[in-house]
């Protein structure tokens, strides 16, 4: 499974998720303004103000936050 689907997967689980692009980018992802493209595999974020496509090749990789979890 490529890190496209396991964050287009993760997003859909927790409905919000972080990466980190290869550049060294971190990006928060939430359910509602994000959607993808299965064809070219680009996350595509929608700010209200700009539009961003991520190359999910381009994912080193993601985390979610666990603030309120007990370990």
């Amino acid at each position: 499974m490529s890190n496209y689907d396991k964050i287009k997967e993760c997003l859909d689980k927790n409905g919000e998720v972080m990466i980190k692009l290869d550049a060294g980018d971190k990006i928060e992802l939430h359910k509602h303004n994000v959607t993808f493209d299965d064809s070219s595999q680009e996350i595509v974020v929608d700010s209200g103000k700009e539009t961003y496509w991520i190359d999910g090749n381009k994912i080193a990789y993601y985390w979610i936050h666990k603030e309120g979890f007990e370990t």
